[in-house]
């Protein structure tokens, strides 16, 4: 479990490298997005990487690991829509945007640390293309919820999604670093 935390770490600061940089170039724009765009974006990398899984030919010169960056840090932005909401502007310093990122990174880290303590890390030994066809079945889950106005009766709701994509996305990545 301990090379799990710090292999865990290690895609975080990727992913939050890369999240900062684009603050620094974008702003807060992502503010503006509604949870179904956001969902919607994240839905489109996780097919291009079942795509890159399934075909022999790539046409761009961008692999799966740029793409789970891409699902992480849209998740995390996603998470921080939930709590705070969609707006007209732009809002959000890079700072407080950094701030929240990381808070939604150590609750979403709790809930991986736990998993795997029940679960016994079998994440191990699940393929990549298994966690993808995850994500893409949690993104499913997120929009009949999205169409569902938020209500469920008996699942959990948006955010474990959420939580649940990131963890198979940094575990995906883990897998490609290997």
């Amino acid at each position: 479990m301990q090379d799990t935390s710090k292999q865990y770490d290690a895609v975080i600061d990727t992913c939050k490298s890369l999240f900062i940089k684009k603050m620094s170039d974008y702003g807060s724009a992502w503010r503006i997005l509604r949870l179904p765009s956001l969902t919607d974006q994240i839905f489109i990398k996780a097919q291009r990487i079942r795509g890159l899984q399934k075909n022999d030919v790539r046409k761009v010169d961008e692999g799966e690991v740029s793409e789970f960056i891409g699902i992480i840090n849209y998740s995390i932005m996603a998470l921080i829509q939930l709590e705070k909401g969609v707006v007209e502007q732009p809002d959000l310093s890079t700072e407080e945007a950094t701030n929240l990122y990381t808070e939604k990174v150590a609750i979403t880290k709790k809930l991986m640390e736990d998993k795997n303590h029940d679960y016994g890390e079998a994440w191990r030994d699940m393929r990549v293309s298994s966690l993808t066809d995850l994500i893409l079945q949690k993104l499913l889950r997120v929009k009949q919820i999205e169409d569902n106005k938020g209500k469920t009766i008996v699942s959990e709701g948006i955010d474990a999604n959420y939580q649940d994509i990131i963890n198979y996305a940094i575990f995906a990545l883990i897998h490609l670093n290997e």
